[in-house]
């Protein structure tokens, strides 16, 4: 009579296969306690020796990323912070008297940005 297949838990697959990593008993003897033929017990010893060093690489990998995004967000602040400021200083040098900087913009066929700003009040 076929046995019937059977399927085992991560955990279960885990667990058989760092037994076998530690060598304290036989492969055969561990696949005798656990009801599972010796061959599967060195396959899945076997994946385990292959992929432990996933498990820390992607943590790694995780930590590189979130680093990247923090490196990312923070250019985009001080990015911000600069057009801010440029801004600042355009709208307080456009209240002088003499100087109107959208007029200036709209005779020159651009949008008023602040680099386009800077450059219509040193040009008057």
């Amino acid at each position: 009579m076929k046995r019937k297949r059977r399927t085992h838990s991560p955990e279960f697959k885990a667990r058989v296969a760092l037994e076998a990593m530690k060598g304290i008993k036989p492969i055969h003897r561990i696949a005798a306690e656990n009801e599972i033929h010796p061959v599967q017990v060195s396959q899945w010893k076997k994946e385990l020796a292959e992929r432990v060093g996933e498990i820390f690489e992607r943590q790694n990998a995780r930590s590189k990323e979130a680093e990247e995004e923090k490196r990312r967000i923070a250019a985009l602040e001080r990015k911000v912070g600069q057009l801010t400021i440029e801004r600042d200083w355009l709208a307080r040098k456009s209240k002088e008297p003499g100087i109107d900087l959208e007029e200036k913009a709209s005779s020159t066929g651009t949008t008023l940005s602040s680099a386009c700003g800077a450059k219509l009040l040193w040009s008057r």
